[in-house]
């Protein structure tokens, strides 16, 4: 059985939820730890979250795992954040297996080193048959990048002659993205008291409710992620009508 407060509707729950993972090293600094350790304790919070979400029966969460602007931290903390995400693909799979759950890797796969790559890859093989949730890593993502490169293939199959420029709608970028055929994000969380996207599904984020938390990472809980849903469920989305 599902503990969840009061008043949350399990009808009007969020298809798509995002969350931006800010705080780890926040976190370990106010403990005076290495970063390396928030990132450790930021993954059994992905953990926490991403069964919390199976549980309610969400379609889709994606989190917000590296970006491209983070291949420019400290070499030391980059290698050990790669170390954490083929340590999290390899020894979670099989869980994730069995809870129906497909993984799907939104970003610069091709920038990974190649042993995390391999993981990756082999991660979504294992997984591309599940159907009750998708988890999205995104992982070396950046949105305008995701959205260059769809510029690029839409420009690419005008110039070949297979589409017509008049025939371009908004459909045909979200086409081109890296969650095609997905539902965009009805919710994204931030966490940490940062009140920005950083470069985050900017495209699909056009009519998402956004939170933002003070909360560190870490120490995100599954009753504060109850909370906000039911605070979600409380908003008007008019989606630019009356």
């Amino acid at each position: 059985m599902i503990q969840v407060p009061d008043g949350l509707d399990f009808n009007l729950l969020p298809a798509h939820v995002a969350f931006i993972m800010d705080g780890n090293g926040r976190w370990a600094k106010k403990r005076l730890m290495n970063r390396v350790k928030g990132h450790e304790r930021g993954a059994q919070t992905v953990e926490d979250v991403v069964m919390a979400c199976r549980e309610l029966g969400i379609d889709v969460i994606t989190l917000y795992a590296f970006s491209t602007e983070n291949w420019a931290r400290p070499k030391e903390e980059v290698k050990a954040l790669m170390h954490l995400l083929k340590y999290f693909l390899r020894t979670k799979i099989e869980e994730i297996g069995k809870k129906d759950i497909r993984l799907n890797i939104i970003g610069q796969i091709q920038r990974l080193p190649d042993d995390v790559r391999k993981e990756a890859e082999q991660a979504m093989a294992v997984t591309e048959n599940n159907s009750a949730m998708i988890l999205n890593l995104a992982i070396s993502y950046g949105a305008r990048e995701e959205i260059t490169m769809a510029v690029q293939q839409i420009a690419a199959n005008v110039k070949s002659g297979s589409l017509d420029p008049k025939d371009i709608t908004d459909k045909t970028v979200s086409d081109h993205l890296y969650t095609a055929g997905m539902p965009d994000p009805d919710l994204i969380i931030r966490t940490s008291a940062e009140f920005r996207l950083s470069n985050f599904l900017m495209w699909q984020a056009a009519y998402s409710e956004l939170v933002f938390t003070p909360t560190l990472w870490p120490d995100f809980t599954r009753q504060e992620f109850y909370q906000i849903l039911i605070d979600y469920q409380q908003r008007d989305r008019r989606f630019g009508k009356v």
